[in-house]
């Protein structure tokens, strides 16, 4: 009989102690807080800044109300609206967008939503859609 090599041995012996090893508890949280306070919706990436009208098309409003987006998007998995991302500092915006916690101005007419870019309610651009 062949002795077994001491390699072998250790090979052996580090499979048993692995197989034996509890698995390691872990969890995460996060916490994001109330969706921000904005009269015209907020922008799906952090930090979460007010939008101005017109940024997002009628999808993302149920009788008038912002239905959310980002972290704060609760909707079918689907979803896709329409938002006009001239609007969008990311993509070079720079001028004026409410605060949290304005009231939307009144109006008289609905304007024509000028929207340019289709994304799910997660902020992501959909497919063929930008």
């Amino acid at each position: 009989m062949r002795p077994i090599p001491s390699f072998a041995l250790a090979a052996i012996a580090g499979i048993a102690l692995a197989a034996t090893t509890p698995p390691a508890q872990s969890q995460i949280s996060v916490s994001i807080g109330a969706a921000p306070a904005c009269p015209y919706g907020y922008y799906d990436y952090a930090p979460y800044s007010c939008s101005p009208s017109g940024y997002y098309g009628p999808q993302y409003f149920n009788s008038g109300v912002f239905i959310g987006v980002g972290p704060w998007f609760h909707g079918p998995a689907e979803f896709h609206g329409t938002v006009d991302n001239r609007l969008d500092p990311q993509h070079g915006y720079t001028g004026a967008r409410p605060n949290v916690g304005e009231k939307a101005a009144p109006r008289d007419k609905a304007a024509a939503f000028q929207g340019n870019e289709e994304r799910d309610g997660r902020g992501h651009v959909a497919e063929g859609k930008k």
